[in-house]
């Protein structure tokens, strides 16, 4: 029936259109409206956030992380703890903005335009004559200005209700004593482990023994379901691959950006300036042009002088004691009259008197070194992978809407796509449903994985629909084979079996050595056997396990000596010795004031997060969707 409706969907979209649109025109879109319900993934203030917001939010803040860190591993950033994570920030700037709201927490123009001139970035759009290039700025961050002016007051009046408790935390001297002696506390501890390994001989196990634990632990011995795929990639190298460049378009390339493919003429001139600040009294400004009108004609007088007249006069002391000389410039090193006097000169030539911000200048021209442009063979190659690569992007949209067609039209192979689109087809074997660690391109997509692994794919080996895997990246994959979980033979699996009961077994005895040490110890101190002491603490552990430095520490301070036990679980058991506490070396000044500080600032972040969670209350803020399991985030891991 499927395989009906992909070939005649045009017909049939025709046929259903004209179905819907009356029922919408009689009933209204309120009867249809139900469906889209289970797209609600939180809700704040009454507000919904729907899947599309939440996956729109994420792919951004994919790219965002991507571009700061190309090399970071995708199964990271599309596992469902990273989606999860950014639905929670969603939230959070929701409630903050709800609260600021409220509060009627707004930013001044003032302050706003302040931060719009300080900010370096925003510079770059600024045009040789001061005004602001909307179109590139648009380009450049895929928002208008008044877009990312809201976004910047929004973000800005969040941040007050922040600061409004951060800000204000404090922290007495006494109670970061407190808490930092108690997280630095040291105590020197004997330790008689008890190991499993030393406990394996005394183990016997059964064939029956074995069956028994194979069967109550079948989940342990199973092979996961895997596949065999082949799949396609298109991305913006493989759009380039489809442009036709004619030479025409090449050569009209080459000649409007001839300049950029070879150097610029450099000059190099000598100078001498009179200094006078564009801000200095007229008067001072008339002296220092007087001034600069009798060295001019000085050198003119005598050309052979000019780097002598400049060592005595020039109040450039960069380049006075060099006789004015400035080395080799381009245009655009220099500020505009000043550029504008050197680019007019001959060689050997002095200039009038200039006058710019800096005062007034007597240039001469010493060398010129003619622009030099590369033959148009020579840049080539270059040429076509710019002008490819400037097309890429409109190709790309072009060659992906033929992508999803023809894999849509076509689900039984994906050779017709890579025919038409020049595609290599890829293949992969074992492929799991959730990505294997450093997987890389579409198998480190989850996103990808789930639509390889969905009914359709696996039952009737169709193609995927095609799946956005990054930035300007389409991948569509199919099953060329399925092997489902199963349940590996008891004779296979054997060997491993018998370890894991063997190990087992072999903890549970060292764990009851361990205590019944511990309690025939603690009876008979002079009975007990441990090893040499060390001086532990939470960052200084000693190679000893969490375990034991955990049960080191609760010990009571005021009964040491004393004996505690620690469960190290698969690695046995524990019976450890706290001798005594010993105190902590004191901080060098600058070392205590550090740690005060930072105490003050986790106290400040737990008095926001406690805020924050009493505004999620005030504002019913809710996450409706199920938050990933532990074992889930592992397992991406």
């Amino acid at each position: 029936m499927f395989d009906s409706f992909r070939k005649y969907n045009k017909i049939i979209m025709g046929f259903l259109f004209l179905l819907i649109i009356p029922s919408f025109v009689l009933f209204g879109v309120n009867r249809y409206e139900g469906s889209g319900k289970a797209d609600k993934v939180a809700r704040v203030d009454g507000a919904d956030i729907t899947r599309p917001e939440w996956e729109q939010q994420h792919r951004n803040e994919v790219d965002r992380i991507r571009q700061q860190a190309p090399n970071i591993e995708p199964a990271l950033l599309d596992s469902d703890a990273a989606r999860y994570a950014t639905l929670e920030r969603m939230v959070r700037d929701r409630v903050l903005a709800a609260a600021a709201s409220k509060s009627n927490m707004t930013v001044s123009e003032e302050r706003l335009a302040r931060l719009f001139a300080e900010n370096a970035g925003l510079a770059a759009f600024r045009t040789p004559d001061g005004k602001f290039d909307r179109e590139g700025f648009m380009r450049a961050t895929g928002r208008t200005p008044e877009q990312y002016e809201a976004a910047v007051r929004a973000e800005l009046a969040t941040q007050q209700v922040s600061l409004g408790i951060s800000g204000t935390a404090f922290a007495s001297a006494a109670q970061a004593a407190a808490t930092l002696n108690a997280f630095y506390d040291r105590r020197e501890i004997q330790v008689a482990q008890f190991k499993p390994a030393d406990f394996a001989s005394k183990v016997n196990v059964t064939d029956a023994d074995l069956q028994a634990f194979y069967k109550d632990h079948s989940a342990q011995f199973q092979a996961p379901e895997a596949a065999n795929v082949e799949y396609l990639v298109l991305d913006l190298d493989a759009a380039k691959k489809n442009i036709v460049v004619s030479d025409a378009d090449l050569r009209s390339y080459y000649d409007q950006n001839s300049a950029r493919f070879g150097s610029k003429e450099e000059r190099r001139a000598s100078h001498i300036l009179i200094a006078a600040p564009a801000g200095a009294p007229a008067a001072e400004r008339e002296k220092a042009r007087a001034r600069a009108e009798q060295l001019l004609a000085e050198v003119r007088k005598a050309p052979g002088t000019f780097a002598e007249v400049a060592r005595k006069n020039s109040q450039d002391s960069g380049s006075a004691e060099k006789g004015g000389d400035l080395d080799f410039v381009t245009r655009g090193a220099m500020v505009k009259p000043f550029e504008d006097a050197l680019f007019a000169l001959k060689k050997g030539e002095i200039s009038d008197v200039v006058e710019t911000e800096f005062g007034f200048h007597i240039i001469h021209l010493n060398d010129i070194k003619p622009a030099v442009v590369p033959p148009f063979e020579k840049v080539r190659a270059t040429i076509e992978n710019e002008v490819r690569g400037q097309q890429a992007t409109q190709e790309f949209a072009k060659a992906a809407e033929t992508f999803t067609d023809i894999i849509y039209q076509q689900p039984d192979s994906l050779k017709p796509a890579a025919e038409k689109l020049n595609l290599a087809i890829q293949t992969a074997n074992n492929v799991r449903r959730v990505p294997l660690p450093g997987a890389a391109g579409p198998l480190g997509n989850r996103n990808f994985l789930n639509a390889l692994f969905a009914p359709d794919s696996l039952e009737r080996k169709h193609n995927t629909e095609a799946i956005e895997i990054g930035a300007n990246q389409l991948a569509a994959g199919r099953v060329t084979q399925y092997s489902p979980a199963r349940a590996l033979p008891f004779d296979e699996v054997k060997d491993k079996v018998r370890a894991q009961l063997v190990a087992e077994r072999s903890a549970a005895l060292a764990k009851a050595e361990g205590t019944a040490k511990l309690a025939a110890w603690q009876a008979d101190p002079a009975g007990a056997a441990f090893g040499s002491s060390v001086t532990v603490s939470r960052l200084e552990a000693q190679s000893q396990p969490p375990q034991v430095i955990e049960a080191a520490l609760r010990a009571d301070s005021a009964k040491l000596p004393v004996l505690v036990g620690a469960d190290l679980g698969a690695q046995g058991f524990a019976v450890v010795r706290v001798i005594k506490t010993v105190p902590r070396t004191a901080p060098t000044p600058e070392g205590a004031k550090q740690e005060s500080e930072q105490y003050g600032q986790a106290v400040g972040a737990a008095e926001t997060a406690a805020y924050y969670e009493m505004l999620k209350n005030r504002f019913k803020a809710e996450i409706l969707v199920p938050k990933p399991s532990d074992s889930a985030i592992g397992s991406e891991r």
